[in-house]
């Protein structure tokens, strides 16, 4: 309950700096909120409101938006067999299916305790995050040059902070540093959304390597020949030992005949 409460806290603060970043790059204030309760995806609303202060094309900076959400319905999909919800539950609880959610309800014990993790967690965190983006939308004027005071930082680097305790296996880190390693190749050289998408594919590349190794083992423990190159050629007619042994008995019943 501490936990989660103090997730929530400590997260939905940081939507005064997504209130304040979505007001420098031009959006009003009703649609700067109206993002916050309908997105609710804090990763996914600074990178749509970072494109399009840098100029991106609005389809492109929603295209990436939308490929970081995906994520959360892999979330959904773990979370839905540890939660349970039925009926009604199920579309209300899906809305606040984030990273901190997500980490928090896993943390748990026991149904009794996930759900109590979840809704702590996503209650708090979607009332404030919603407040404290009001707030920054509407305090943007007062603090002059948005962009002097690096508030659009707080987001990514409050998700980088719960995202560095997650990556624990090799595929995991390798997926990340290939993530960051496209991001800083392409971001100087594509518009602004277009080196997200490409960051995406760090996952399907790292998992097609994986699976490419594993089946290598898998194949020699089997005995399989294509898995060293050892076996025979297609067409090869050696001679083997029993083909020998065949051919002297038949022979030695020849002779005594």
């Amino acid at each position: 309950m501490r936990d989660a409460l103090g997730v929530g806290v400590a997260v939905g603060l940081s939507g005064f700096a997504f209130g304040v970043t979505a007001a420098g790059a031009g959006l009003s204030l009703w649609q700067t909120c109206a993002m916050s309760l309908l997105i609710f995806t804090g990763a996914s609303q600074f990178a749509l409101v970072g494109a399009l202060a840098a100029g991106g094309n609005p389809f492109t900076a929603a295209a990436g938006a939308f490929f970081l959400g995906v994520r959360n319905a892999f979330y959904g999909l773990r979370l839905s067999a540890v939660l349970g919800y039925r009926g009604a539950l199920r579309p209300l609880a899906a809305h606040w299916v984030i990273d901190e959610t997500t980490a928090v309800t896993l943390a748990q014990t026991g149904r009794r305790h996930a759900r109590l993790g979840f809704t702590v967690t996503g209650l708090s965190l979607y009332v404030l995050w919603n407040l404290s983006t009001l707030g920054g939308a509407l305090g943007a004027g007062a603090l002059g040059d948005t962009a002097a005071w690096g508030l659009d930082a707080a987001g990514p680097a409050v998700f980088l902070a719960l995202l560095a305790p997650m990556l624990r296996t090799t595929v995991e880190r390798c997926t990340a540093g290939l993530a960051v390693l496209l991001l800083l190749v392409t971001l100087p050289l594509l518009p602004a959304g277009v080196p997200v998408l490409l960051a995406a594919l760090a996952a399907p590349a790292v998992l097609a390597v994986q699976g490419r190794r594993r089946r290598t083992p898998a194949r020699e423990r089997a005995g399989d020949p294509r898995a060293t190159g050892d076996g025979p050629a297609t067409g090869d007619h050696r001679t083997t030992g029993h083909d020998r042994t065949t051919h002297e008995d038949r022979t030695t019943g020849e002779d005594r005949a």
